[in-house]
């Protein structure tokens, strides 16, 4: 008898979803597709054990659709885990739209996308994400009311994105405390890699605490304005993974973190915005705790968004909102704690409180 062994590329060839490994037990997975509009979206639901799935949607121009398709089944799977870790009755998803968002967005492409969100009866809520203004959100409410983020003149919570970055600061300040011994920024040399709408209004926290604030980004003309904006410094070093700063906070794409290079990178401290940080979770998550780097798990200190969006949903007010983005200072030294605690990565330890309380959920709801 002759063993064989199967790669991953040859098992995704003949399970071309089940057999991604990030799919992780996904509950659904939609394919859209609309020839008119040019639409060519895909939904994940990861869990809905809490409630609904909410997450948002992000159109981008994805090189092909394996990856668009690795990109929702990890950002839902995150949404499912920062929704529990921040105390929230909600379920996790994503979408999002394969296409260039400067070029391919049209109103009658976001009106057919929330048809399709429509479908699915409110198992699935979406909301702005990479490549989505608040204007989008307000077309998609036109043919759904299964979409939060909404223009605060249509009843809305408005742009999440200024809430992402206050929850950020926060996590990026107890982040300090744990390592630093003292929560102030001040002095500190921080390097944000993407000054996005989160990016930006992170810049703009850390300048008027009087940190030393270093910005990277592909787009140049917007590097320059914000620099010149809040008095920050243009990254202009060859490799920023390397560069000397206490502080690194990634606020573009995800898996920045990776093979080449978690043992480059020099801050003492990761806390960031972006999605999906750690290219591999158990991997690069040891060496990060190895190596002394202090992680600030993602989908923990970028959950100011959700509780943004959510509010819509549980009918709290802007104050509470804030109250609520800001107590993931105290969560976040929680999960410092608990992971010192039990000798894992502080990753593990967010990931563990998320699912004990995804796990407590499931026997509750089936003795109802």
């Amino acid at each position: 008898m002759n063993a064989t062994v199967t790669t991953g590329k040859e098992l995704q060839k003949m399970d071309p979803v089940f057999g991604q490994l990030s799919f992780n037990d996904h509950e659904q997975i939609v394919f859209c597709n609309d020839k008119d509009t040019g639409l060519k979206a895909i939904i994940g639901i990861h869990n809905s054990v809490m409630g609904p799935a909410l997450g948002g949607t992000r159109m981008f121009n994805y090189a092909n659709e394996w990856e668009a398709l690795n990109d929702v089944l990890r950002l839902s799977r995150g949404m499912t885990y920062k929704a529990a870790i921040t105390g929230l009755n909600i379920g996790g998803g994503k979408a999002v739209i394969i296409g260039d968002a400067k070029t391919q967005k049209t109103p009658e492409l976001m009106r057919k996308f929330g048809e399709f969100v429509h479908s699915l009866s409110g198992r699935y809520i979406t909301a702005e994400d990479v490549g989505m203004e608040t204007a989008d959100m307000d077309l998609v409410r036109d043919v759904t009311p299964y979409v939060t983020g909404i223009s605060e003149e249509r009843g809305g919570a408005g742009n999440p994105s200024p809430v992402t970055a206050f929850g950020v600061y926060m996590g990026m300040k107890a982040a300090a405390k744990q390592q630093f011994g003292s929560e102030k920024l001040e002095g500190k040399k921080i390097l944000v890699q993407g000054i996005g709408h989160v990016g930006e209004t992170l810049v703009e926290y850390l300048t008027k605490e009087g940190a030393q604030v270093f910005i990277a980004d592909i787009n140049e003309e917007k590097l320059y304005q914000v620099a010149a904006k809040y008095n920050a410094q243009v990254f202009t070093g060859d490799d920023l993974y390397s560069a000397d700063v206490d502080i690194y906070a990634p606020c573009a794409m995800g898996a920045t973190i990776n093979d080449n290079t978690v043992n480059k990178i020099k801050a003492k401290v990761i806390a960031g915005a972006a999605n999906n940080q750690l290219a591999n979770e158990n991997t690069h998550g040891l060496i990060l705790q190895e190596r002394g780097i202090l992680y600030a798990p993602d989908f923990l200190i970028n959950a100011g968004g959700i509780i943004n969006v959510y509010a819509e949903l549980a009918h709290y007010d802007k104050a509470e909102i804030m109250r609520k983005t800001e107590n993931i200072y105290n969560t976040t030294l929680e999960i410092f704690d608990y992971a010192v605690a039990n000798a894992i990565t502080t990753h593990q330890a967010a990931l563990t409180i998320a699912q004990n309380r995804i796990d407590l959920r499931k026997i509750e709801n089936s003795k109802k």
